[in-house]
C-alpha cells in the first residue's frame, strides 16, 4: 500500500528536492514537509514514526474502553525528519455509535492538522478564542494541557487545539457529538517515551479519515 509523498496541506502532489530547489515543493503551497504515505496500523508502523519523527507521537494511554489504534502517519523527510505526526483510534462514541479521533502533533506551519480539520490552516491560533477559559483538559506527557475548541470548521467534527511541549496539539473527533470524549480528561503518552509499552498497542483496521478527512 505503498503510496507517493503529498502535500500534508491540501493532499496534492509534491516535487522531491532537486536541480531547482533543495525542499519538497506543492505547486499550491510552496515549500512543505511531504506527508509520507500511510500504512496499515501494526506496532511495527508505529515504530517506524516513532524512530523518525523530532515531534511527539501523542496517543490516549490507557485507551479508552473499547477503542483501538487505527492508523498513524507523518509529514517530513529522511533528511529533516517528522515534523508533525498524526495518530488515529476509533471506538464507542460517549453517546453510541463508533468516534474517531486523530491527534496531530506538528511544528508552526505545517497545516497536516488544519487538513485534518477541514480548514484553511495553517495553524490554529486564529481560530482559537483563548481570551475564554479552555473548552477541555489533557494530561499530556504527565502535563495539564487546555484545549480550545477551534471554529470555522466542517459541521461533522468537533476540534480541539493547544499547545504541549512548544508544538501545536489538535484533537480532531468525528461524529461532532463524540466531542464529549474531550471532556474525560484524556491522558496522551508520547509513545516516543512509551518504551516497550508500545507493542501493547492493541490495533484496529486502517482509518480512512486519514487518508481522506
Amino acid at each position: 500500500m505503498r503510496g507517493e509523498p503529498s502535500c500534508p496541506k491540501c493532499g496534492g502532489r509534491v516535487r522531491a528536492p532537486g536541480l531547482f530547489a533543495d525542499s519538497w515543493q506543492c505547486d499550491v503551497h510552496g515549500t512543505v514537509h511531504p506527508l509520507q504515505p500511510v500504512i496499515p496500523p501494526s506496532v511495527e508502523a508505529l515504530s517506524v514514526v516513532v524512530h523518525r519523527t523530532q515531534v511527539p507521537v501523542w496517543m490516549p494511554w490507557p485507551l479508552p474502553v473499547g477503542w483501538l489504534f487505527t492508523g498513524v502517519a507523518y509529514a517530513g523527510d529522511d533528511r529533516s525528519g517528522g515534523r508533525a505526526t498524526a495518530v488515529a483510534c476509533s471506538g464507542p462514541g460517549p453517546l453510541g455509535g463508533v468516534g474517531e479521533l486523530i491527534l496531530v502533533a506538528e511544528e508552526l506551519g505545517v497545516g497536516l492538522g488544519a487538513r485534518y480539520a477541514g480548514m484553511d490552516g495553517p495553524d490554529p491560533g486564529p481560530y482559537m478564542n483563548v481570551e475564554k477559559p479552555p473548552q477541555a483538559k489533557v494530561l499530556a506527557a504527565g502535563r495539564p494541557t487546555p484545549l480550545w475548541h477551534v471554529s470555522g470548521v466542517p459541521d461533522d467534527r468537533a476540534v480541539f487545539a493547544g499547545e504541549a511541549r512548544g508544538l501545536w496539539l489538535w484533537a480532531v473527533v468525528w461524529p461532532e457529538p463524540a466531542g464529549l470524549l474531550m471532556y474525560d480528561e484524556l491522558v496522551l503518552t508520547d509513545l516516543r517515551d512509551a518504551g516497550a509499552e508500545v507493542e501493547l498497542v492493541p490495533c484496529g483496521a486502517l482509518s480512512p479519515r486519514l487518508i481522506k478527512p
